[in-house]
């Protein structure tokens, strides 16, 4: 059975390589309110606790506040 990355769709032999492959995957996996930008979760964070928008003019922080798992956002329709 292959493993797909849900963000660049790149398919791994086992579920470990997948996992590993998360940690360096460089397509967008957080979102931020604040600024509507996109993201990878490492550029965002240097302990893995605290989180913080690396888009320059932007104040968005914290998990669940302004950033959020790009597979937890909805688009609202207008």
């Amino acid at each position: 059975m292959a493993h797909t990355c849900r963000n660049c769709k790149r398919t791994f032999a086992t579920e470990l390589e997948l996992d590993l492959h998360k940690d360096t995957c460089t397509e967008g996996q957080l979102f931020c309110d604040e600024c509507g930008e996109r993201f990878a979760e490492r550029t965002a964070t240097t302990d893995g606790w605290h989180y913080r928008c690396p888009t320059e003019d932007c104040d968005g922080k914290g998990i669940g506040d302004d950033i959020h798992q790009v597979e937890n956002v909805r688009v609202a329709k207008q």
